[in-house]
Order: C-alpha cells, then sequence, then structure tokens
C-alpha cells in the first residue's frame, strides 16, 4: 500500500491491485470517512475483464471494493453509501443477488443507476464510501 498524508487527507493505492489508470488513487481517507473510486472489472495484474460474463464483472468489481476499503482500515461491515452504475438495467437482479452475498448484513445507502456506457466496455462500476477503524499513531 503506498500512502500520502497531507492535511489530514491520506491517499490509498493497494500493492495488491492494478495501479489507477488516471490521476486518482483508489480510496482517500479524510474525517473518519474513505472514499472508494469507482472501482471496475480489473483483475490485480491490470487484466481488464470485459469480454466475461456480467456476474464476473460484479465479483471482480466488488473484490477491488474490498480490497480498497481493507487496505483503508476499513469494511464491508462499515460501508455508509454505495453507488453502483450499469449498463443495462436488465442486469440489475442478478447484481442485486450477487451484492446481497457479498454484503451480508451491511445495509447501506444504495443507488443503482443505469448508464449507456462504461469505460472500456465494461457492464458495472462501483464507488463507496465507508467509516475507517481508528487507529493508533503510536
Amino acid at each position: 500500500m503506498t500512502s500520502n498524508i497531507r492535511q489530514g487527507i491520506q491517499k490509498i493505492n493497494p500493492s495488491n491491485m492494478a495501479p489507477p489508470g488516471g490521476h486518482y488513487s483508489h480510496a482517500v481517507i479524510a474525517n473518519g470517512l474513505v472514499f472508494v473510486s469507482g472501482q471496475l472489472p480489473i483483475t490485480a495484474s491490470g487484466e481488464l475483464l470485459n469480454q466475461v460474463s456480467f456476474e464476473e464483472q460484479v465479483r471482480q468489481t466488488l473484490l477491488n471494493v474490498q480490497i480498497a476499503l481493507e487496505a483503508a482500515g476499513s469494511s464491508i461491515a462499515q460501508l455508509v453509501q454505495v453507488r453502483v452504475y450499469i449498463t443495462s438495467i436488465g442486469n440489475w437482479p442478478s447484481f442485486n443477488q450477487i451484492y446481497r452475498e457479498w454484503a451480508g448484513q451491511s445495509l447501506p445507502a444504495r443507488a443503482v443507476v443505469p448508464v449507456p456506457e462504461l469505460h472500456y466496455g465494461f457492464s458495472i462500476e462501483v464507488e463507496v464510501v465507508g467509516v475507517v477503524s481508528l487507529i493508533s499513531n503510536t
């Protein structure tokens, strides 16, 4: 994990995720919250999973979200808000089932938004906000 702290803001780019594909961090911690950038179905080695099933894309995307959360000292149980972008509202039931299994008892606020297209031809993108566990600096 790499991080830079400046004025109470910590940037997180876990080493077990592909590096960000642009000028952003995978996650940013500020004021006790972690903001996870929109995650796509990209493996840790950088493989773009745009040619696999929607369900496989969902699983990889949620895994990326989980890795970023955990690297920031948070977890699925500490989610506050989830925003999901999908290219076909017809995939909503499939997404909801996989998400339910992934999220378990966590019931954060959530929006699922149909969009016309996503980067690299992906079918899903997910961004989240979570609470960070208190970590001692001593």
